[in-house]
């Protein structure tokens, strides 16, 4: 197994494990636990140097952790989006892989979908209003 997949591999299971209730709970209990102990060590500076040292750690691994996690979970939606915009006869192909662009192309094109979208709303409120009788 490459070094790569199994970072892929705990990464996922570590994230997973931190986003759960459990895991919370035990976050929960640990502060509250330091925060019992504060007066049997007379609140002193290593008291308060253990709770900043311990959450500034596990701050600082927890946002590349939930990066990696996060580039993988967008790249496998970016590939299922572009296979429904490839199946989807009519669909406009150019799209797919958009996020590859630069960013004044990509502004371009939303533009260009903002006026379609426009264009979608008002033919619909046309449509919806012709539906609706008048009282005359």
């Amino acid at each position: 197994m490459s070094k790569q997949s199994e970072f892929s591999k705990r990464s996922r299971s570590i994230a997973k494990f931190t986003g759960n209730p459990k895991c919370f709970a035990l976050a929960c209990f640990l502060v509250i636990a330091w925060a019992v102990t504060g007066p049997i060590f007379h609140f002193n500076n290593t008291w308060q140097l253990v709770i900043n040292t311990g959450t500034t750690i596990i701050t600082f691994l927890m946002v590349f952790l939930i990066q990696a996690t996060q580039n993988c979970d967008t790249a496998a939606m970016q590939i299922k989006l572009d296979e429904l915009i490839r199946a989807i006869e009519g669909a406009e192909n150019t799209i797919v892989s958009v996020e590859e662009l630069e960013p004044h192309k990509i502004d371009e094109l939303k533009q260009k979908f903002d006026s379609l979208g426009e264009e979608a709303r008002i033919k619909t409120t046309k449509f919806s209003n012709s539906l609706t009788p008048s009282n005359n």
